[in-house]
Protein backbone atom coordinates (compact mmCIF):
# COMPACT_ATOMS: atom_id res chain seq x y z
CA UNK A 1 0.00 0.00 0.00
CA UNK A 2 1.23 3.76 -0.90
CA UNK A 3 2.01 5.54 2.24
CA UNK A 4 0.84 8.80 2.81
CA UNK A 5 2.88 12.05 2.36
CA UNK A 6 3.50 12.73 6.30
CA UNK A 7 3.51 8.86 7.54
CA UNK A 8 6.66 8.53 9.70
CA UNK A 9 8.45 5.14 8.67
CA UNK A 10 8.01 2.31 11.31
CA UNK A 11 5.98 2.71 14.61
CA UNK A 12 6.79 3.26 17.84
CA UNK A 13 8.25 -0.23 19.56
CA UNK A 14 11.12 -2.42 18.60
CA UNK A 15 9.03 -4.85 17.10
CA UNK A 16 6.74 -2.18 14.79
CA UNK A 17 10.18 -1.31 13.39
CA UNK A 18 11.74 -4.68 12.13
CA UNK A 19 8.46 -5.43 10.69
CA UNK A 20 7.33 -2.00 9.46
CA UNK A 21 7.12 -1.04 5.68
CA UNK A 22 9.76 0.96 6.28
CA UNK A 23 10.96 -0.57 2.84
CA UNK A 24 7.53 -0.97 0.89
CA UNK A 25 8.78 2.42 -0.86
CA UNK A 26 12.36 1.40 -0.92
CA UNK A 27 12.36 -1.56 -3.75
CA UNK A 28 11.00 -4.32 -1.61
CA UNK A 29 12.78 -7.64 -2.66
CA UNK A 30 10.39 -9.48 -5.40
CA UNK A 31 11.49 -12.53 -5.68
CA UNK A 32 10.39 -15.07 -2.46
CA UNK A 33 10.98 -12.48 0.01
CA UNK A 34 8.86 -10.04 1.45
CA UNK A 35 10.05 -6.08 2.76
CA UNK A 36 9.04 -7.25 6.11
CA UNK A 37 11.39 -10.45 5.78
CA UNK A 38 14.16 -8.35 4.49
CA UNK A 39 13.95 -6.30 7.78
CA UNK A 40 13.32 -9.13 9.68
CA UNK A 41 16.40 -10.82 7.94
CA UNK A 42 18.58 -7.93 8.47
CA UNK A 43 17.52 -7.63 12.19
CA UNK A 44 18.15 -11.50 13.37
CA UNK A 45 21.86 -11.71 11.42
CA UNK A 46 22.91 -8.68 13.51
CA UNK A 47 21.64 -9.68 16.86
CA UNK A 48 24.85 -11.29 17.99
CA UNK A 49 26.51 -8.62 18.43
CA UNK A 50 24.40 -7.03 21.51
CA UNK A 51 25.97 -8.39 24.35
CA UNK A 52 23.89 -8.78 27.71
CA UNK A 53 24.77 -5.64 29.21
CA UNK A 54 23.44 -3.72 25.99
CA UNK A 55 20.17 -5.49 26.71
CA UNK A 56 19.92 -4.89 30.51
CA UNK A 57 21.41 -1.21 30.01
CA UNK A 58 18.23 1.56 31.55
CA UNK A 59 16.94 3.39 28.47
CA UNK A 60 18.77 6.74 29.75
CA UNK A 61 22.26 5.29 29.58
CA UNK A 62 21.51 3.74 26.10
CA UNK A 63 20.16 7.66 24.93
CA UNK A 64 23.86 8.91 25.95
CA UNK A 65 25.61 6.18 23.12
CA UNK A 66 25.40 7.32 19.38
CA UNK A 67 22.85 6.62 17.29
CA UNK A 68 25.14 5.04 15.25
CA UNK A 69 27.70 3.87 17.54
CA UNK A 70 29.02 0.20 16.98
CA UNK A 71 27.20 -0.89 20.28
CA UNK A 72 24.11 0.28 19.58
CA UNK A 73 21.59 -2.41 18.10
CA UNK A 74 20.08 -2.86 14.84
CA UNK A 75 16.59 -3.08 16.31
CA UNK A 76 17.44 0.05 18.30
CA UNK A 77 18.72 1.79 15.37
CA UNK A 78 15.97 1.52 13.26
CA UNK A 79 13.38 2.12 15.99
CA UNK A 80 15.79 5.80 15.93
CA UNK A 81 15.41 5.67 12.57
CA UNK A 82 12.09 5.37 12.89
CA UNK A 83 11.23 8.78 14.86
CA UNK A 84 13.57 10.67 13.06
CA UNK A 85 13.06 9.57 9.27
CA UNK A 86 9.71 10.15 7.11
CA UNK A 87 9.47 9.00 3.48
CA UNK A 88 7.87 11.42 1.43
CA UNK A 89 5.44 10.48 -1.43
CA UNK A 90 8.10 12.03 -4.04
CA UNK A 91 10.37 9.58 -2.48
CA UNK A 92 12.75 11.93 -0.67
CA UNK A 93 13.41 11.87 3.29
CA UNK A 94 12.73 14.34 5.35
CA UNK A 95 14.54 14.09 8.47
CA UNK A 96 13.59 15.83 11.76
CA UNK A 97 15.10 15.34 15.32
CA UNK A 98 12.22 14.84 18.08
CA UNK A 99 12.76 16.80 21.07
CA UNK A 100 12.62 13.94 22.89
CA UNK A 101 15.93 12.63 21.83
CA UNK A 102 19.15 14.18 23.59
CA UNK A 103 21.42 16.15 21.78
CA UNK A 104 24.15 13.03 23.45
CA UNK A 105 22.53 10.53 21.46
CA UNK A 106 23.42 12.17 17.95
CA UNK A 107 26.87 12.73 18.97
CA UNK A 108 28.51 11.05 15.53
CA UNK A 109 32.01 11.34 16.87
CA UNK A 110 32.74 13.75 13.93
CA UNK A 111 36.67 15.14 13.84
CA UNK A 112 37.52 18.51 13.68
CA UNK A 113 40.18 18.45 10.62
CA UNK A 114 42.19 21.10 9.22
CA UNK A 115 39.89 22.94 6.34
CA UNK A 116 42.42 22.09 3.46
CA UNK A 117 41.21 20.39 0.02
CA UNK A 118 43.88 17.81 0.21
CA UNK A 119 45.22 16.09 3.29
CA UNK A 120 48.53 15.03 4.26
CA UNK A 121 51.53 16.62 2.19
CA UNK A 122 50.73 17.24 -1.53
CA UNK A 123 52.17 14.82 -4.21
CA UNK A 124 54.50 16.30 -6.42
CA UNK A 125 55.37 15.76 -10.25
CA UNK A 126 58.04 12.88 -9.86
CA UNK A 127 55.89 10.88 -7.73
CA UNK A 128 53.93 10.61 -10.35
CA UNK A 129 56.10 9.95 -12.93
CA UNK A 130 57.19 7.23 -11.06
CA UNK A 131 53.86 5.37 -10.40
CA UNK A 132 53.97 2.10 -12.83
CA UNK A 133 51.58 2.20 -15.68
CA UNK A 134 48.10 0.75 -14.46
CA UNK A 135 45.10 -0.40 -15.67
CA UNK A 136 42.18 1.30 -14.30
CA UNK A 137 38.30 0.34 -14.32
CA UNK A 138 35.86 3.69 -14.04
CA UNK A 139 32.84 2.87 -13.49
CA UNK A 140 30.08 5.92 -13.95
CA UNK A 141 26.63 5.10 -13.70
CA UNK A 142 24.44 8.53 -14.62
CA UNK A 143 23.51 11.05 -17.19
CA UNK A 144 25.72 12.99 -19.61
CA UNK A 145 26.83 15.19 -17.50
CA UNK A 146 27.73 12.92 -14.51
CA UNK A 147 29.79 11.36 -17.15
CA UNK A 148 31.67 13.65 -18.79
CA UNK A 149 34.23 14.88 -16.03
CA UNK A 150 35.48 11.46 -15.66
CA UNK A 151 36.36 11.73 -19.36
CA UNK A 152 39.03 14.22 -18.40
CA UNK A 153 39.96 12.55 -15.85
CA UNK A 154 40.59 9.70 -17.91
CA UNK A 155 42.38 11.26 -20.64
CA UNK A 156 44.66 12.93 -17.83
CA UNK A 157 45.08 9.38 -16.22
CA UNK A 158 46.30 8.46 -19.59
CA UNK A 159 48.49 11.36 -19.76
CA UNK A 160 50.33 9.86 -17.41
CA UNK A 161 51.20 6.60 -18.72
CA UNK A 162 48.21 4.65 -16.93
CA UNK A 163 45.91 2.47 -19.20
CA UNK A 164 41.66 3.61 -18.45
CA UNK A 165 38.36 2.08 -19.27
CA UNK A 166 35.52 4.33 -18.59
CA UNK A 167 32.64 1.70 -17.93
CA UNK A 168 29.49 3.37 -18.51
CA UNK A 169 26.24 3.04 -20.29
CA UNK A 170 25.90 2.24 -23.81
CA UNK A 171 24.15 5.67 -25.07
CA UNK A 172 27.83 7.40 -24.40
CA UNK A 173 29.28 4.97 -26.11
CA UNK A 174 30.53 7.48 -29.35
CA UNK A 175 30.95 9.79 -26.75
CA UNK A 176 33.62 8.39 -24.68
CA UNK A 177 35.53 6.55 -27.49
CA UNK A 178 35.95 9.60 -29.91
CA UNK A 179 38.17 11.14 -27.08
CA UNK A 180 40.34 8.44 -27.20
CA UNK A 181 39.33 6.22 -23.89
CA UNK A 182 38.67 2.18 -23.68
CA UNK A 183 34.85 2.27 -23.25
CA UNK A 184 32.86 -1.18 -21.77
CA UNK A 185 28.83 -0.71 -21.23
CA UNK A 186 27.50 -0.91 -18.07
CA UNK A 187 23.70 -1.85 -17.33
CA UNK A 188 21.13 0.32 -17.07
CA UNK A 189 19.37 3.17 -19.48
CA UNK A 190 20.27 6.85 -18.63
CA UNK A 191 17.19 8.15 -19.59
CA UNK A 192 14.98 5.46 -17.87
CA UNK A 193 16.80 6.30 -14.91
CA UNK A 194 17.10 10.18 -15.30
CA UNK A 195 13.15 9.92 -15.62
CA UNK A 196 12.95 7.97 -12.57
CA UNK A 197 15.09 10.40 -10.81
CA UNK A 198 12.68 13.62 -11.94
CA UNK A 199 9.46 11.64 -10.92
CA UNK A 200 11.22 10.42 -7.64
CA UNK A 201 13.34 13.56 -6.60
CA UNK A 202 15.87 10.60 -5.95
CA UNK A 203 16.91 7.21 -5.34
CA UNK A 204 13.73 6.35 -3.70
CA UNK A 205 10.22 5.19 -5.68
CA UNK A 206 7.65 7.58 -5.01
CA UNK A 207 4.80 4.82 -6.07
CA UNK A 208 4.81 0.77 -5.54
CA UNK A 209 4.56 0.37 -9.68
CA UNK A 210 8.30 1.99 -10.08
CA UNK A 211 9.76 -0.74 -8.05
CA UNK A 212 10.11 -3.36 -10.31
CA UNK A 213 11.57 -0.96 -13.19
CA UNK A 214 14.15 0.80 -11.01
CA UNK A 215 15.08 -2.73 -9.41
CA UNK A 216 15.92 -4.09 -12.87
CA UNK A 217 17.75 -1.09 -13.63
CA UNK A 218 19.88 -1.37 -11.07
CA UNK A 219 20.36 -4.85 -11.27
CA UNK A 220 21.49 -4.52 -14.68
CA UNK A 221 24.32 -2.24 -13.49
CA UNK A 222 24.84 -4.36 -10.57
CA UNK A 223 25.96 -7.26 -12.47
CA UNK A 224 27.71 -5.71 -15.26
CA UNK A 225 30.50 -4.06 -13.00
CA UNK A 226 32.76 -7.20 -12.23
CA UNK A 227 32.67 -8.16 -16.43
CA UNK A 228 33.83 -4.07 -16.56
CA UNK A 229 36.47 -5.05 -14.58
CA UNK A 230 38.00 -8.35 -15.75
CA UNK A 231 36.59 -9.11 -19.36
CA UNK A 232 38.26 -8.59 -22.79
CA UNK A 233 37.06 -5.69 -24.83
CA UNK A 234 33.81 -6.46 -26.31
CA UNK A 235 34.33 -5.28 -30.41
CA UNK A 236 38.62 -6.24 -30.38
CA UNK A 237 38.88 -8.85 -27.76
CA UNK A 238 41.76 -7.31 -26.62
CA UNK A 239 42.49 -8.11 -22.69
CA UNK A 240 41.75 -5.94 -19.48
CA UNK A 241 42.85 -6.65 -15.98
CA UNK A 242 42.27 -3.65 -13.45
CA UNK A 243 44.65 -2.64 -11.43
CA UNK A 244 42.15 -0.26 -9.94
CA UNK A 245 38.73 1.38 -9.37
CA UNK A 246 37.36 4.68 -10.17
CA UNK A 247 33.71 4.85 -9.21
CA UNK A 248 31.06 7.01 -8.24
CA UNK A 249 28.21 6.32 -5.60
CA UNK A 250 25.39 5.35 -8.19
CA UNK A 251 27.69 2.13 -9.55
CA UNK A 252 26.14 0.19 -6.59
CA UNK A 253 28.51 -2.79 -5.78
CA UNK A 254 31.52 -0.98 -6.92
CA UNK A 255 33.55 -1.41 -3.58
CA UNK A 256 32.13 -5.61 -3.39
CA UNK A 257 33.81 -5.96 -7.22
CA UNK A 258 37.11 -4.20 -5.23
CA UNK A 259 37.15 -6.62 -2.42
CA UNK A 260 36.43 -9.40 -4.65
CA UNK A 261 39.51 -8.39 -7.15
CA UNK A 262 41.71 -7.58 -3.76
CA UNK A 263 42.20 -3.86 -5.41
CA UNK A 264 42.16 -0.54 -4.56
CA UNK A 265 39.00 1.49 -4.88
CA UNK A 266 38.64 5.35 -5.10
CA UNK A 267 35.35 7.14 -4.76
CA UNK A 268 34.63 10.36 -7.07
CA UNK A 269 31.64 12.28 -7.33
CA UNK A 270 29.96 15.57 -7.95
CA UNK A 271 28.31 15.97 -4.75
CA UNK A 272 28.67 15.36 -0.78
CA UNK A 273 28.18 11.63 -0.16
CA UNK A 274 30.80 11.77 3.21
CA UNK A 275 28.80 12.49 5.96
CA UNK A 276 29.53 16.09 8.12
CA UNK A 277 27.79 18.28 10.05
CA UNK A 278 27.96 21.57 7.36
CA UNK A 279 25.42 20.44 5.48
CA UNK A 280 22.67 17.91 4.90
CA UNK A 281 22.59 14.97 2.52
CA UNK A 282 21.05 16.33 -1.18
CA UNK A 283 18.48 13.28 -1.06
CA UNK A 284 16.78 14.63 2.40
CA UNK A 285 15.26 17.47 3.68
CA UNK A 286 16.63 18.49 7.46
CA UNK A 287 14.86 20.51 9.95
CA UNK A 288 17.25 21.02 12.42
CA UNK A 289 21.15 21.34 11.51
CA UNK A 290 21.83 18.46 14.62
CA UNK A 291 20.22 16.33 11.45
CA UNK A 292 23.06 16.83 9.07
CA UNK A 293 25.59 14.35 9.80
CA UNK A 294 23.01 11.75 10.54
CA UNK A 295 20.90 12.23 7.29
CA UNK A 296 23.41 10.54 5.47
CA UNK A 297 23.35 7.66 7.67
CA UNK A 298 19.63 7.43 6.86
CA UNK A 299 19.32 7.76 3.36
CA UNK A 300 21.97 5.17 2.72
CA UNK A 301 20.14 2.70 5.17
CA UNK A 302 16.82 2.78 3.03
CA UNK A 303 19.38 2.34 -0.13
CA UNK A 304 20.23 -0.43 1.13
CA UNK A 305 17.26 -1.95 1.80
CA UNK A 306 16.52 -1.41 -1.31
CA UNK A 307 19.24 -3.48 -2.73
CA UNK A 308 20.77 -5.26 -0.22
CA UNK A 309 19.31 -8.99 -1.74
CA UNK A 310 21.17 -7.70 -5.20
CA UNK A 311 24.17 -6.77 -3.47
CA UNK A 312 24.41 -10.39 -1.75
CA UNK A 313 23.60 -12.25 -4.79
CA UNK A 314 26.45 -10.67 -6.23
CA UNK A 315 28.33 -11.66 -4.08
CA UNK A 316 27.53 -14.93 -3.21
CA UNK A 317 26.91 -16.01 -7.47
CA UNK A 318 29.62 -13.94 -8.87
CA UNK A 319 32.43 -12.80 -6.75
CA UNK A 320 32.28 -15.93 -4.30
CA UNK A 321 32.37 -13.87 -1.11
CA UNK A 322 29.84 -14.32 1.90
CA UNK A 323 26.70 -11.87 2.08
CA UNK A 324 26.72 -8.77 3.89
CA UNK A 325 24.75 -6.88 6.16
CA UNK A 326 24.04 -2.87 6.68
CA UNK A 327 24.93 -1.84 9.90
CA UNK A 328 27.67 -4.21 10.24
CA UNK A 329 29.51 -1.64 9.11
CA UNK A 330 30.54 -3.02 5.67
CA UNK A 331 28.18 -1.59 3.43
CA UNK A 332 28.69 1.92 4.42
CA UNK A 333 31.52 3.58 3.19
CA UNK A 334 34.74 2.62 4.97
CA UNK A 335 36.76 5.67 6.21
CA UNK A 336 39.42 3.91 4.49
CA UNK A 337 38.26 4.58 1.55
CA UNK A 338 39.25 7.54 -0.41
CA UNK A 339 36.65 9.97 -2.07
CA UNK A 340 37.65 12.99 -4.03
CA UNK A 341 34.85 15.75 -4.65
CA UNK A 342 34.98 17.32 -7.25
CA UNK A 343 33.33 20.89 -7.19
CA UNK A 344 35.67 24.03 -6.32
CA UNK A 345 36.39 24.76 -2.65
CA UNK A 346 36.25 28.80 -3.43
CA UNK A 347 32.15 27.96 -4.19
CA UNK A 348 31.93 24.96 -1.39
CA UNK A 349 34.90 24.56 1.10
CA UNK A 350 36.39 21.09 2.74
CA UNK A 351 33.97 20.72 5.59
CA UNK A 352 36.33 20.56 8.53
CA UNK A 353 34.95 16.94 9.74
CA UNK A 354 36.30 15.75 6.71
CA UNK A 355 39.44 13.85 7.14
CA UNK A 356 42.91 13.56 5.44
CA UNK A 357 41.22 10.63 3.02
CA UNK A 358 38.92 13.00 1.79
CA UNK A 359 39.66 15.54 -1.21
CA UNK A 360 37.86 18.64 -2.41
CA UNK A 361 40.11 19.07 -5.80
CA UNK A 362 38.16 21.90 -7.91
CA UNK A 363 35.69 21.36 -11.15
CA UNK A 364 36.63 18.79 -13.85
CA UNK A 365 36.18 19.91 -17.02
CA UNK A 366 36.74 18.96 -20.11
CA UNK A 367 37.54 21.16 -23.25
CA UNK A 368 35.09 20.78 -26.29
CA UNK A 369 34.84 24.51 -27.40
CA UNK A 370 37.90 24.59 -28.64
CA UNK A 371 37.09 22.04 -31.55
CA UNK A 372 33.32 23.56 -31.70
CA UNK A 373 32.20 25.68 -35.20
CA UNK A 374 29.20 27.31 -34.44
CA UNK A 375 26.17 27.48 -37.24
CA UNK A 376 26.20 30.74 -38.70
CA UNK A 377 23.01 31.59 -37.93
CA UNK A 378 23.80 31.24 -34.53
CA UNK A 379 26.46 33.13 -34.72
CA UNK A 380 24.47 36.29 -36.64
CA UNK A 381 21.78 35.90 -34.28
CA UNK A 382 24.44 36.83 -30.95
CA UNK A 383 26.14 39.87 -32.36
CA UNK A 384 22.76 41.10 -33.58
CA UNK A 385 21.94 42.68 -29.70
CA UNK A 386 22.59 42.21 -26.37
CA UNK A 387 24.07 39.42 -24.49
CA UNK A 388 21.35 36.59 -24.10
CA UNK A 389 19.78 34.82 -21.04
CA UNK A 390 20.43 30.62 -21.53
CA UNK A 391 17.78 28.51 -20.39
CA UNK A 392 17.87 24.76 -20.51
CA UNK A 393 17.29 21.48 -18.82
CA UNK A 394 19.85 19.02 -20.77
CA UNK A 395 18.81 15.59 -20.54
CA UNK A 396 16.30 15.71 -17.75
CA UNK A 397 12.52 15.04 -19.17
CA UNK A 398 10.03 18.36 -18.71
CA UNK A 399 6.58 17.05 -17.39
CA UNK A 400 5.02 19.80 -19.52
CA UNK A 401 7.39 21.00 -21.98
CA UNK A 402 5.13 23.23 -23.73
CA UNK A 403 3.74 25.07 -20.73
CA UNK A 404 7.41 25.78 -19.85
CA UNK A 405 8.39 27.57 -22.67
CA UNK A 406 5.23 29.87 -23.19
CA UNK A 407 6.41 30.45 -19.38
CA UNK A 408 10.14 31.45 -20.52
CA UNK A 409 9.19 33.36 -23.58
CA UNK A 410 6.81 35.30 -21.83
CA UNK A 411 9.28 36.09 -18.74
CA UNK A 412 11.80 36.91 -21.67
CA UNK A 413 9.45 39.15 -22.66
CA UNK A 414 8.21 40.97 -20.34
CA UNK A 415 12.20 41.67 -18.28
CA UNK A 416 13.27 42.85 -22.07
CA UNK A 417 15.67 40.10 -22.34
CA UNK A 418 17.04 37.83 -24.91
CA UNK A 419 17.02 34.46 -24.54
CA UNK A 420 18.48 31.03 -25.74
CA UNK A 421 16.42 27.98 -24.93
CA UNK A 422 18.04 24.44 -25.65
CA UNK A 423 15.38 22.05 -26.67
CA UNK A 424 17.60 19.11 -24.22
CA UNK A 425 15.76 15.54 -24.33
CA UNK A 426 12.64 17.14 -23.00
CA UNK A 427 11.35 18.86 -25.77
CA UNK A 428 11.48 22.33 -24.41
CA UNK A 429 11.68 25.58 -27.16
CA UNK A 430 8.67 24.29 -29.31
CA UNK A 431 7.20 28.38 -30.04
CA UNK A 432 3.68 28.68 -31.20
CA UNK A 433 5.33 31.25 -33.46
CA UNK A 434 8.58 32.63 -33.74
CA UNK A 435 10.08 35.37 -31.85
CA UNK A 436 13.30 37.52 -32.96
CA UNK A 437 14.33 38.04 -29.21
CA UNK A 438 14.52 33.87 -29.00
CA UNK A 439 17.10 31.20 -30.41
CA UNK A 440 16.50 27.98 -29.99
CA UNK A 441 19.12 25.15 -30.46
CA UNK A 442 20.42 21.68 -29.60
CA UNK A 443 23.33 20.75 -27.56
CA UNK A 444 26.27 22.93 -28.05
CA UNK A 445 29.56 23.37 -25.72
CA UNK A 446 28.37 24.77 -22.77
CA UNK A 447 32.33 25.83 -22.44
CA UNK A 448 31.41 27.80 -25.80
CA UNK A 449 28.24 29.05 -25.19
CA UNK A 450 28.08 30.53 -21.98
CA UNK A 451 30.80 32.93 -22.79
CA UNK A 452 28.57 34.48 -25.15
CA UNK A 453 25.41 35.11 -22.10
CA UNK A 454 25.10 37.18 -19.41
CA UNK A 455 23.42 34.89 -17.29
CA UNK A 456 21.98 31.09 -17.04
CA UNK A 457 19.03 29.32 -15.87
CA UNK A 458 19.29 25.38 -16.04
CA UNK A 459 18.41 22.28 -13.62
CA UNK A 460 21.46 22.62 -11.18
CA UNK A 461 23.43 19.44 -12.52
CA UNK A 462 26.91 19.89 -10.90
CA UNK A 463 28.83 20.32 -14.60
CA UNK A 464 26.13 22.56 -15.92
CA UNK A 465 26.22 24.69 -12.83
CA UNK A 466 30.43 24.36 -12.96
CA UNK A 467 30.77 25.60 -16.37
CA UNK A 468 28.18 28.39 -15.99
CA UNK A 469 30.33 29.65 -12.74
CA UNK A 470 33.71 29.37 -14.48
CA UNK A 471 31.76 31.71 -17.55
CA UNK A 472 31.30 33.98 -14.73
CA UNK A 473 27.38 33.85 -15.45
CA UNK A 474 24.73 34.61 -12.77
CA UNK A 475 22.73 31.30 -12.43
CA UNK A 476 19.20 30.23 -11.52
CA UNK A 477 18.86 27.12 -10.77
CA UNK A 478 15.31 25.39 -11.32
CA UNK A 479 15.93 21.99 -9.41
CA UNK A 480 14.70 18.77 -10.50
CA UNK A 481 16.08 16.57 -7.87
CA UNK A 482 18.59 15.29 -5.47
CA UNK A 483 22.06 17.40 -5.67
CA UNK A 484 20.52 20.02 -7.51
CA UNK A 485 18.58 21.36 -5.07
CA UNK A 486 22.04 21.52 -2.72
CA UNK A 487 23.48 23.20 -5.29
CA UNK A 488 20.47 25.85 -6.35
CA UNK A 489 21.25 26.32 -2.60
CA UNK A 490 24.98 26.57 -2.71
CA UNK A 491 24.80 29.58 -5.47
CA UNK A 492 21.84 31.50 -3.88
CA UNK A 493 24.31 31.30 -0.43
CA UNK A 494 26.91 33.25 -2.44
CA UNK A 495 25.05 36.14 -3.91
CA UNK A 496 25.43 34.28 -7.62
CA UNK A 497 21.49 33.79 -8.64
CA UNK A 498 18.05 34.05 -7.05
CA UNK A 499 16.82 31.60 -5.08
CA UNK A 500 16.65 28.14 -6.77
CA UNK A 501 13.03 27.20 -8.05
CA UNK A 502 11.59 23.67 -8.07
CA UNK A 503 10.52 23.09 -11.29
CA UNK A 504 6.98 21.84 -10.35
CA UNK A 505 6.76 25.70 -8.44
CA UNK A 506 8.38 27.51 -11.52
CA UNK A 507 5.54 30.55 -12.38
CA UNK A 508 5.85 33.54 -14.54
CA UNK A 509 6.33 35.78 -11.66
CA UNK A 510 9.23 33.48 -10.01
CA UNK A 511 11.09 33.24 -13.58
CA UNK A 512 10.53 37.35 -14.54
CA UNK A 513 12.00 37.73 -10.82
CA UNK A 514 14.55 35.83 -11.01
CA UNK A 515 15.90 37.44 -14.47
CA UNK A 516 15.41 40.21 -12.65
CA UNK A 517 17.80 39.52 -9.64
CA UNK A 518 20.47 37.67 -12.50
CA UNK A 519 20.99 40.93 -13.87
CA UNK A 520 21.50 43.22 -11.09
CA UNK A 521 25.40 44.51 -11.79
CA UNK A 522 26.57 43.36 -8.10
CA UNK A 523 25.28 39.98 -8.87
CA UNK A 524 27.30 39.89 -12.12
CA UNK A 525 30.61 41.06 -10.01
CA UNK A 526 30.45 37.97 -7.98
CA UNK A 527 30.03 35.93 -10.32
CA UNK A 528 33.32 37.43 -12.47
CA UNK A 529 35.20 37.41 -9.10
CA UNK A 530 34.15 33.59 -8.24
CA UNK A 531 35.02 32.54 -12.56
CA UNK A 532 38.60 34.16 -11.55
CA UNK A 533 39.30 31.88 -8.93
CA UNK A 534 37.73 28.92 -11.09
CA UNK A 535 39.77 29.54 -13.67
CA UNK A 536 43.10 29.30 -10.97
CA UNK A 537 42.02 25.51 -10.12
CA UNK A 538 42.92 22.65 -12.05
CA UNK A 539 40.41 19.85 -10.58
CA UNK A 540 41.25 17.56 -13.31
CA UNK A 541 44.98 17.38 -12.04
CA UNK A 542 43.62 17.46 -8.51
CA UNK A 543 41.18 14.39 -9.03
CA UNK A 544 44.31 12.40 -10.43
CA UNK A 545 46.85 13.26 -7.77
CA UNK A 546 43.92 12.66 -5.10
CA UNK A 547 43.79 8.92 -6.57
CA UNK A 548 47.39 8.64 -7.15
CA UNK A 549 48.28 9.71 -3.52
CA UNK A 550 46.02 7.48 -1.84
CA UNK A 551 46.91 4.15 -3.78
CA UNK A 552 49.10 1.75 -1.70
CA UNK A 553 52.01 3.23 -1.23
CA UNK A 554 55.03 1.01 -3.10
CA UNK A 555 57.37 -0.66 -0.18
CA UNK A 556 60.85 -0.75 -0.41
CA UNK A 557 62.84 -4.42 -0.98
CA UNK A 558 65.79 -3.08 0.85
CA UNK A 559 64.35 -2.40 3.86
CA UNK A 560 64.71 -4.62 7.02
CA UNK A 561 61.09 -7.24 6.65
CA UNK A 562 58.44 -5.60 8.84
CA UNK A 563 54.92 -6.90 9.78
CA UNK A 564 53.05 -6.15 6.71
CA UNK A 565 50.43 -3.60 7.12
CA UNK A 566 47.28 -4.23 6.28
CA UNK A 567 45.88 -4.31 3.19
CA UNK A 568 42.66 -2.26 2.09
CA UNK A 569 40.63 -5.51 1.48
CA UNK A 570 41.81 -6.46 5.37
CA UNK A 571 40.65 -3.27 6.56
CA UNK A 572 37.60 -3.60 4.46
CA UNK A 573 36.79 -6.87 5.63
CA UNK A 574 37.52 -6.06 9.36
CA UNK A 575 34.09 -5.48 10.70
CA UNK A 576 32.75 -8.89 8.57
CA UNK A 577 35.18 -10.67 9.99
CA UNK A 578 34.20 -9.31 13.80
CA UNK A 579 30.42 -9.71 13.11
CA UNK A 580 31.19 -13.56 11.85
CA UNK A 581 33.55 -14.49 14.99
CA UNK A 582 36.32 -14.91 12.77
CA UNK A 583 39.72 -13.63 13.22
CA UNK A 584 41.73 -10.73 11.98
Amino acid sequence: MKETSSSHVGGPGAEDVCSSSVSNNCFPQDEGTSSSEMINTECSETSSEVSGSERTRPEHSKKASSVLGKKISIRKKLKMFSRMATLKDDGTVVVDIPTTIEAASLDLHSEDHQDVAFGGEPLDSSDLQDRPPMQIAMLIVGTRGDVQPFIAIGKRLQDYGHRVRLATHANFKDFVMTTGLEFYPLGGDPKILAGYMVKNKGFLPATPSEIPIQRKQIRDIIFSLLPACKDPDIDTGVSFSADAIIANPAAYGHVHVAEALNIPIHIIFTMPWTPTCEFPHPFSHVKQPAGYRLSYQIVDSFVWLGIRDMINDLRKRKLKLRPVTYLSGTHAYSNDIPHAYIWSPYLVPKPKDWGPKIDVVGFCFLDLASDYEPPETLLRWLGSGDSPIYIGFGSLPIPEPDKLTRIIVQALEISGQRGIINKGWGGLGNLEESKEFVYVLDNVPHDWLFLQCKAVVHHGGAGTTAAGLKAGCPTTIIPFFGDQFFWGSMVHARGLGAPPIPVEQLQLHSLIDAIKFMIDPKVKERAVELAKSIESEDGVDGAVKSFLKHLPQKRDSETTPTAPEPTFVHRLLHPVNRCFGMAS
